[in-house]
């Protein structure tokens, strides 16, 4: 070989190595390429991750304080004010209550005594169908609901608010005082009972069935009260600290429940609490069941309908 070939060939080995390590250099920056494609991709896709869960969290932080205010959609508001039977179903305001299909004990379908029952806050349509079924078995009698909707928590308070200043229309209110009156103008004696607001929409629609009496009737005072007289009341845990002297009330107080602690009757006797007044002649039976959760101290079936007694029981003082 001359020395001519002999340069070619060095050259040619020199660049075949040149383009290996060429190659070789393109591959490895390619690879780190694809890397970093990958790498800004699955970054890519976390921060959208991120995004769509951060923007769901504001959706539904947004949606809970709708809630609580009584915004969007409200299914249970359809029902405010109307009349609850027997499986679940609402009836008019205007409805005969004689027309409406009790609830009734599961282990005496033909009872005959009836009684009413108003719900308190933050109570569905359904949730207060349950409680309509307990009162049933527990009381022996047959049950009918006034149905206080529900819209929200702070919907909810905002309107205990309203009732206890006697403001602005309730239609569970107005429901309870055009039922009540119609009975006791038709000689019906009525038994009502009540939770938490419903105590609260108690006591006002007591009022106004009342002032009905003297106004639109030309009642006096004691024929007023003696009308009234009709009329059986039990409420419980009840957010009301005055009631309109005539119907025959008991009233039950838990003092582990900060409801009737704060806004109603009270942890101790009326007559040590100038506040209150639970109507002339009223009992109104304390008692302690304490919770971590002071909440748990108002539930209406777990805790206060477990401590009543039979009316005429509770107003000898049994």
């Amino acid at each position: 070989m001359n020395p001519i070939e002999r340069g070619r060939n060095l050259i040619n080995q020199v660049r075949t190595g040149a383009e290996r390590t060429i190659d070789r250099a393109q591959e490895t920056v390619g690879n780190v390429v694809d890397q970093a494609r990958g790498v800004a991709a699955e970054g890519g896709r976390r921060v959208n991750q991120f995004v769509d869960g951060f923007e769901n969290v504001a959706v539904q932080g947004a949606q809970a304080v709708q809630g609580f205010f009584g915004g969007g959609n409200q299914p249970d508001r359809v029902h405010d004010g109307k009349f609850l039977g027997a499986g679940g179903q609402t009836f008019s305001p205007d409805t005969p209550l004689s027309d409406v299909p009790a609830v009734t004990p599961r282990n005496n379908p033909n009872a005959t005594d009836t009684v009413l029952y108003v719900n308190g806050i933050n109570t569905t349509k359904d949730a207060q169908a349950n409680s309509l079924q307990a009162i049933a078995d527990t009381t022996g009698a047959r049950v009918i609901g006034i149905h206080n909707a529900t819209e929200g928590m702070g919907a909810d308070l905002a309107q205990c608010v309203k009732d206890k200043l006697d403001k602005g229309t309730n239609p569970a209110v107005d429901t309870l005082a055009d039922t009540l009156y119609n009975e006791i103008k038709a000689g019906r004696n009525v038994h009502l009972m009540a939770h938490s607001q419903g105590g609260l929409i108690s006591s006002r629609a007591l009022g106004d069935v009342y002032n009905r009496l003297r106004v639109e009737d030309g009642m006096s005072q004691a024929d007023a009260q003696q009308a009234m007289s009709r009329i059986n009341v039990e409420t419980f845990g009840a957010a009301a600290t005055r009631y309109p002297d005539g119907p025959n009330y008991v009233h039950y107080v838990n003092r582990g429940d900060p409801v009737p602690g704060l806004f109603g009757l009270g942890p101790v006797p009326d007559a040590w609490n100038p506040v209150a007044d639970g109507g002339k002649g009223s009992v109104v039976r304390h008692f302690n069941e304490f919770h971590l959760n002071p909440i748990g101290a108002h539930n209406f079936e777990s805790v206060y309908l477990n401590q009543r007694v039979p009316f005429d029981q509770a107003r000898g003082g049994n």
